[in-house]
């Protein structure tokens, strides 16, 4: 299991219907993207962070484990904007505000990623894909996500046995043995995933599948406190951005 489903399973929050999670995540994260990036994205970003380490109980070390993934490709995106390719000043030099420019999507694709990390971080997939029927989405639709998010664990740790399994035989101890061993491991999984897929095609079909997997869903209710707690939140949040944007006279 990934150590962000994992902490999914073991949130406060995990007992909460998805739409809660729903409403104040993804709509912090829409705030992110529509609000000025000064002063809205900022106050988005640090509503997100303080939400995720009080409320919602994710651990410090937990969260920046997962954030810095995403906090790479939003710097990597940023950096892109400081230079420009062409122009009367030569081939590439620096663009004019492109530090400016730079900085506000830093902001925006920072703090909208938090956005969704806190619903990532409280709501496991388990609990949101059967409900996604319920929303209209085709049942084939979710049942091919249902399986493909069970193979990917299964397949990681199949891959994390054999790589346990060269380390065990040295066959790390060398650049030429990682690429023996690389070379092992890809053709080894590949193989390993069809074998499963077809056991799992069988035993479906020796079980009366019928086009649909049934599975249990917890039980759980949508809360009006939680839902309109998060809505007047939003609202602050974007009040506060206008009364702060908004130059003094």
């Amino acid at each position: 299991m990934l150590p962000i489903d994992a902490a999914a399973h073991s949130s406060r929050w995990r007992r909460r219907h998805p739409v809660d999670k729903a409403v104040l995540g993804l709509g912090l994260t829409a705030l992110a993207v529509c609000l000025p990036p000064w002063p809205g994205a900022a106050l988005v970003l640090v509503t997100a962070l303080a939400v995720l380490l009080g409320p919602a109980g994710v651990p410090g070390r937990r969260l920046w484990r997962a954030y810095r993934v995403p906090l790479g490709f939003c710097v990597t995106g940023a950096l892109t904007l400081l230079v420009r390719v062409g122009g009367p000043g030569g081939f590439v030099g620096w663009a004019d505000g492109g530090a400016v420019r730079a900085g506000e999507l830093l902001l925006r694709t920072s703090a909208a990623s938090l956005g969704v990390l806190l619903f990532a971080f409280t709501t496991p997939m388990s609990d949101l894909l059967p409900r996604l029927v319920r929303a209209g989405v085709p049942a084939p639709v979710v049942d091919v996500a249902l399986v493909t998010y069970r193979m990917s664990f299964l397949l990681l740790d199949s891959m994390r046995r054999i790589r346990e399994a060269q380390a065990a035989r040295l066959g790390h101890t060398s650049r030429a043995a990682e690429w023996r061993a690389l070379a092992g491991l890809g053709a080894t999984a590949f193989v390993r995933a069809f074998d499963r897929a077809a056991r799992l095609q069988a035993g479906l079909a020796g079980r009366g599948y019928d086009g649909t997997l049934r599975v249990l869903v917890p039980e759980a209710r949508v809360s009006v406190r939680f839902t309109a707690a998060s809505v007047a939140l939003l609202a602050a949040l974007a009040a506060l951005t206008l009364v702060l944007e908004r130059p003094p006279t």
